[in-house]
């Protein structure tokens, strides 16, 4: 499908008649699996387990859920309906702590439900669909209006290295620093090149983001972690482009673990270091952000199927890191591309004081 003239492939959530289909990325790049369900649980437990992972895609994925209870509810007043949506919304808050567009996005539609607390029940249960669809076509013009800005920092010849997977797998369907890519290579009609890394210890860049290269036909080179300093230091990498899970208004940003030592290296060999995220990444109220930590088992082993380290050794397993704003040349969201000082340009694009 063409959204404001751009094409879109891969939608990886759909809300038809009360249920949720989302692409089961753990599966990806062996198998294309669509999973279907009208449960909640089901939803959080995919959340969790990763199924359906990026920021963007977590939060959309938490206000179709939201509209999924009221759509399915068959409370008949307000209060019933309102216990059963609150319920769910505590659920699906639990599932990720560091991505801030999932609390977001249940914060709108809970705001939306509030509003709404006159209203016939029928009204209110449309109405949520209504709001949580909204959310997710929005999703997708902000990552195009991303594309736009971010691909103007892009000229021919450039080779961008990105971290984890920010395409159209992590989002509504575009995507936000691969956005960028696609956006610059297909529209712009730009000969660039990528280098993704794989991004241990879950492969999302080997498994995702070299998936989505090749189905776009963008000449791309997979490395590993370790090898970013190697082809920075050969001069192979012009610019890096990651996204983000959380933005505070200072500038720090929390991304895939790995992407503070990518900065660090990218300062030390003078390559410009562009982070790529909706607005709705942004938290205004936060101080600090809380770091994930998740099961020592995947850094053990490769994608839980083969063991890499004995069973008995300690492993640590955060799965973001935290980067500083003075390592980051600039943050491209769909309202503009903010520089330093960020605790002044942030404010100003969010429209605070």
């Amino acid at each position: 499908m063409f959204i404001e003239g751009v094409k879109v492939e891969i939608v990886p959530l759909e809300f038809r008649n009360g249920k949720i289909r989302f692409i089961d990325v753990t599966k990806l790049p062996e198998e294309l699996v669509y999973v279907k369900t009208d449960n909640v649980e089901r939803l959080a437990k995919a959340i969790e387990r990763m199924e359906i992972r990026g920021a963007p895609a977590i939060g959309v994925a938490a206000a179709l859920g939201l509209a999924m209870v009221a759509y399915n509810s068959k409370a008949k007043t307000y209060s019933k309906l309102a216990k059963e949506l609150y319920d769910a919304a505590e659920r699906l808050r639990k599932t990720r702590p560091t991505a801030y567009n999932l609390f977001w996005a249940i914060n709108r539609i809970i705001k939306k439900f509030n509003e709404l607390k006159n209203k016939p029940l029928d009204i209110i249960k449309s109405e949520i669909v209504r709001e949580a669809l909204s959310m997710q076509l929005e999703d997708i013009k902000n990552n195009i209006s991303i594309g736009k800005h971010g691909a103007s920092l892009l000229k021919d010849g450039d080779t961008v290295l990105t971290h984890c997977n920010t395409g159209s797998l992590a989002t509504a369907g575009y995507g936000t620093a691969l956005g960028i890519i696609r956006y610059a290579y297909h529209v712009q009609k730009k000969k660039i090149k990528v280098i993704a890394t794989e991004t241990r210890p879950l492969l999302q860049g080997a498994r995702l983001t070299a998936w989505e290269l090749v189905r776009e036909k963008i000449p791309a080179t997979l490395v590993t972690d370790n090898m970013v300093g190697y082809v920075m230091s050969k001069g192979m990498v012009t610019k890096v482009i990651v996204g983000a899970d959380r933005i505070l208004l200072d500038g720090r940003v929390a991304n895939k673990i790995g992407t503070y030592s990518i900065a660090v290296l990218a300062k030390h060999h003078n390559i410009p270091f562009y982070i790529a995220a909706p607005t709705s990444t942004i938290d205004p109220k936060s101080k600090e952000i809380p770091i994930e930590h998740r099961k020592p088992e995947e850094v053990k082993t490769v994608l839980g199927k083969i063991a890499t380290a004995p069973r008995e050794v300690e492993a640590l397993n955060p799965a973001f890191d935290i980067t500083p704003p003075e390592l980051i040349t600039a943050i491209i969201t769909e309202k503009g591309i903010a520089r330093p000082p960020y605790d002044k340009s942030i404010r100003k694009m969010l429209g605070l004081k």
